[in-house]
């Protein structure tokens, strides 16, 4: 089933086309129906949920006159504005995270570069709660809750790998996310044995990019690059500490594409970065604390 956070992004492609066809400027359509720019701007990037007499107003300004064609975007509308289960984590979960997890629960491709952690999507439930008390320390509140219920919403998040059509992912890991330790060495033993597991399936390929390889274009810069299937475009996600970006634009989008080519060329093969794992689990990180 398709993620509101998806459907919100198809229709305000949709919605898009239309004004094209129309001929009509944002600005002024704007002008017509009484919005600013900004709000049509958002309404066709998917950034905000749409409310049903805007997008009859806009259907009208269109042209759109067919009965059939109208259901249609009524009922994407009606299917955008439903809650994620993710929601459901609202009070331990950034507003700008929500809409990365919307879009990552329907990612037909996710093409990863991490310099200094393991994806959460490939995380275990030790190494994430561990990750999660270094990151919330010194802050106030029931510490320890929230560790749990982010823990749970990351585990809850990895289910697309286990759907029957799981998302294609490739992971290009900087050396430090796998050589620094994180918790006990038991919880990286158990960490790298994950990633071992994951890199046997079909649809995943992980990549370990050697400290010997020197710099890169992208050395502080983690990125996640997002496709889907019916969905035209792509989308460039970047987190900091207290926010994140989305970028969209076809030249961010085509220089986030060739630093990661850049990335994979660079990189060990899947097959040598599988054994330099295996080689780190015997020379460091024994399942022995």
């Amino acid at each position: 089933m398709d993620s509101p956070t998806v459907l919100r992004r198809r229709l305000g492609s949709e919605l898009r086309r239309l004004r094209d066809r129309a001929g009509l400027q944002a600005k002024a359509v704007a002008d017509e129906l009484g919005f600013s720019a900004t709000k049509v701007s958002r309404i066709e990037s998917g950034q905000t949920t749409l409310k049903e007499s805007d997008v009859r107003a806009m259907l009208e300004l269109y042209g759109v006159s067919d009965e059939a064609e109208l259901r249609q975007f009524i009922s994407l509308t009606r299917r955008s504005t439903q809650r994620g289960w993710w929601h459901d984590y609202g009070d331990t979960l950034p507003d700008w995270f929500q809409t990365y997890v919307g879009l990552e629960a329907d990612a037909a491709r996710i093409r990863s570069h991490e310099t200094e952690l393991i994806p959460g999507l490939f995380q275990t439930p030790d190494y994430s709660r561990a990750i999660f008390r270094a990151s919330l320390a010194g802050q106030d509140g029931d510490i320890e809750g929230t560790i749990g219920r982010r823990s749970r919403l990351r585990m809850q998040r990895q289910e697309i790998l286990r759907r029957p059509n799981p998302p294609e992912i490739h992971a290009v890991l900087n050396e430090a996310a796998l050589s620094r330790p994180v918790g006990s060495h038991g919880v990286m033993h158990e960490q790298i044995l994950h990633l071992l597991k994951l890199a046997a399936e079909p649809s995943i390929s992980i990549q370990v990019l050697p400290l010997s390889a020197g710099a890169h274009a992208a050395m502080s810069m983690p990125f996640h690059l997002l496709s889907f299937a019916d969905v035209p475009g792509q989308i460039v996600y970047v987190e900091a500490l207290t926010s994140s970006l989305y970028l969209e634009r076809e030249s961010d989008i085509a220089r986030h594409e060739f630093v990661f080519e850049q990335l994979a060329k660079t990189a060990m093969t899947p097959q040598d970065s599988a054994a330099w794992m295996n080689q780190l689990l015997k020379e460091r990180y024994r399942n022995d604390s």
